[in-house]
């Protein structure tokens, strides 16, 4: 049997990249195998036999598929060993290429479109998300699915103090330690355009940043010529599918009804009374449609052509009087409050408020032992910094099902916790684990950047002391593609965001950017845009820093008092076993008999040792040094006897660690029985007169005599 292969090569960043098609996968429309060094991705694309007239949006869906065995390794739980729910990671992955793609639909279709990518192999060298995004991209062109692309996307990254920037930098390099990055970024687009970002930085300057993307540019056109040889010898005609617009005589009954009620409900500044009337217009029209005998479809197509009509009303007041739905100026930012410390109890709190969106951000601080392990197909070890984000449905006066996070959700958090996590502290100058909660109370536009700024001042709080305040802003973009003009907007809410063609996020401090998210509904916009965009971004989040400081100025100089205590030592590695003791019952005698609430021991020799309170903490530590720390001749120890011998009784230092008192030793003069002096269980104090080879030697009368 033949599975007629074709294979289009070519190299791309010093590694082989390729595509290739055959029988497999041949009852999906397309079936592409995407090879990128020794990580083989397989992306398939379906489109529905049937329009589906009577839904109200585009039925996209993109699936991103980790697989186990695509690292050789058999994961999961001890008793579910196959693949189950998405893990965080595959979600963003799948958020790339559906973001980088779904422009380049028409929002009017109402075909079901499916996107799967499923990860075959993975060389721990080659990220999969370039080769994932680059095969859906040649699947989608190359299918019957209508569709603009093709689109390319590409990785890079920038090392501190060096001018160089990595393309499609490997996973080593990204996790180089060394390796200390200004920024790394996936970037993706058209030939002509980027449409869709992924950026974390460490306070990374907005010049380099451009200079990043403008490189990215370059690489995104080459990537896509290639693309477009095999579009050329694959391609097949594309479908014609229905698309949600309503016929010219229903568009008329719409147009005459609505004559300027649209535009005055739509701007007016009462969000709450808008909706009403746009509530009450859309009833009226639905109303009139169907006593005029509209079909279910038209009912629908009528519901796009208001959107639309919306479209266009928010466009022509923008470009043309420079008006925005609630009357601030273009780069006026809403109204802002924050306020530190609003809980007792809880270690860190914070309230930030920008317009109608309320971040409540908690921050938790817990010994090292409370670190997240993670064992994914990408990723082995343990997360410090952990930082969740919480969309109620409350949050939009909606009523709605509690089913964990979603997409969004996962994705929101991913964004803050990237801004976040350059102004952590190192383990070794804050000795935690830290976990933020973002509740949001309120959203009307970007939720995410409000949970930047509650997140920061929740840590500032709790007396993490991150390296400097941060602060995000969402900037938007109005555009007209004919004329070229466009506007961009400051802090955008609802409207905006919804009718508007691009949402950017920005987050960072006063020294650089933390984190960018684009995304847009256009084609993509240039570098003049993004630059412009970046310049006002900067000046938002220093307006909004002066309300952070304003609330707490620098973290706090201790932690709460509700928070646990810890204390770090280093000890000699050999000496690990000592301080576990066999099954552990060294160390969990400590915990036992002083009530700490944790030891974690590094297999470097770092020792943390925690409790509820300083003194709790501070009586554990004692015994982890007794245990470890060689006695000097003249240290004075107490314990308890724990064995009576006919010469002499052993004392107990501390766990795992005892000493002999002589009979010699016990008092001044002939001792005739050792229990004329101790007795088992007695508590005493006694004096080091030998300490040599783990072996200790004590006299009671020598502490007698100095008394």
């Amino acid at each position: 049997m033949e599975i007629n292969k074709k294979v289009f090569s070519t190299e791309f960043a010093g590694r082989p990249l390729s595509f290739e098609t055959s029988k497999i996968g041949e009852q999906a429309d397309a079936a592409i195998i995407g090879k990128y060094g020794e990580t083989i991705v397989l992306a398939t694309v379906v489109m529905g036999k049937e329009d589906k007239k009577g839904m109200d949006y585009f039925p996209l869906m993109v699936n991103y598929e980790e697989k186990f065995y695509a690292i050789g390794k058999i994961l999961g739980s001890r008793f579910m060993r196959r693949e189950g729910k998405s893990s965080d990671k595959a979600v963003l992955s799948g958020r790339i290429v559906d973001r980088t793609i779904r422009p380049l639909f028409n929002s009017a279709m109402r075909r079901q479109v499916q996107v799967v990518i499923t990860t075959l192999q993975i060389d721990g060298s080659n990220d999969p998300e370039f080769i994932s995004l680059m095969t859906a991209s040649v699947a989608l062109a190359v299918s019957r699915i209508p569709w603009n692309g093709p689109v390319a996307g590409v990785k890079i990254a920038k090392i501190k103090g060096s001018n160089d920037i990595i393309i499609n930098p490997t996973i080593s390099e990204l996790n180089n330690e060394e390796n200390n990055l200004d920024f790394d970024a996936f970037i993706a687009g058209t030939k002509d355009k980027i449409n869709m970002v992924e950026l974390g930085g460490d306070e990374a300057g907005e010049k380099d940043i451009l200079g990043g993307f403008d490189l990215a540019q370059k690489q995104i056109i080459e990537l896509i010529k290639f693309e477009e040889e095999i579009i050329k010898e694959l391609s097949i005609p594309k479908e014609e599918v229905y698309l949600a617009i309503p016929e010219k005589d229903i568009e008329e009954k719409i147009n005459n009804f609505l004559g300027d009620k649209l535009e005055t409900a739509f701007y007016n500044p009462d969000k709450e009374k808008s909706s009403e009337m746009l509530s009450e217009i859309k009833d009226g029209m639905k109303k009139m449609l169907i006593e005029g005998g509209a079909e279910e479809k038209d009912m629908i197509a009528a519901d796009v052509f208001l959107e639309l009509k919306l479209d266009g009303i928010l466009h022509s007041k923008i470009l043309q009087e420079e008006k925005r739905p609630d009357n601030r100026k273009l780069d006026e930012v809403r109204d802002l409050y924050a306020e530190a410390g609003i809980l007792s109890r809880v270690h860190g709190s914070a309230l930030f408020v920008r317009g109608g969106t309320q971040s409540l951000a908690l921050t938790t601080i817990a010994p090292p032992g409370a670190e997240q392990l993670l064992d994914t197909v990408d990723f082995s070890g343990k997360k410090r910094f952990i930082l969740h984000y919480n969309f109620p449905p409350y949050s939009v006066g909606e009523i709605g099902p509690f089913r964990g996070p979603g997409r969004r959700d996962i994705g929101h958090g991913s964004l803050a916790e990237k801004a976040l996590k350059p102004l952590i502290p190192s383990k070794e100058n804050f000795p935690y684990t830290i976990r933020v909660v973002s509740e949001i109370l309120s959203s009307n536009g970007s939720s995410s950047m409000a949970t930047v700024c509650a997140g920061g001042l929740s840590l500032m709080d709790a007396g993490v002391p991150i390296k400097r305040t941060p602060a995000g802003i969402a900037m938007g973009l109005i555009a007209d593609d004919k004329s070229n003009d466009y506007k961009i907007l400051t802090d955008i809410q609802g409207p905006e965001d919804h009718y508007g063609d691009m949402d950017f996020k920005v987050a960072g401090t006063e020294e650089g950017i933390t984190a960018i998210q684009m995304d847009v509904k256009i084609q993509g916009v240039d570098l003049e845009i993004i630059e412009k965009v970046l310049i006002k971004g900067k000046e938002a989040r220093l307006h909004i820093l002066k309300t952070i400081q304003g609330a707490l100025a620098e973290p706090r100089k201790e932690v709460s008092k509700f928070a646990p205590v810890v204390f770090v030592i280093d000890i000699n590695p050999e000496k690990i076993g000592e301080v576990i003791g066999p099954g552990g019952k060294v160390i969990n005698g400590i915990i036992a008999s002083t009530g700490a609430t944790s030891i974690d021991i590094d297999q470097s020799g770092k020792v943390y040792v925690s409790g509820s309170s300083k003194e709790i903490a501070e009586a554990a530590l004692k015994q982890v040094e007794l245990i470890v720390n060689d006695l000097e001749v003249g240290q004075i120890v107490e314990g308890n006897i724990i064995k009576i011998l006919d010469f002499g009784a052993i004392l107990e230092i501390g766990p795992g660690k005892d000493g002999m008192i002589h009979v010699s030793e016990l008092k001044d003069g002939f001792v005739k029985k050792v229990e004329d002096v101790v007795k088992l269980g007695d508590f005493v104090r006694a004096k080091v007169i030998r300490s040599e080879n783990g072996k200790v030697s004590l006299s009671l009368k020598a502490i007698k005599a100095s008394d």
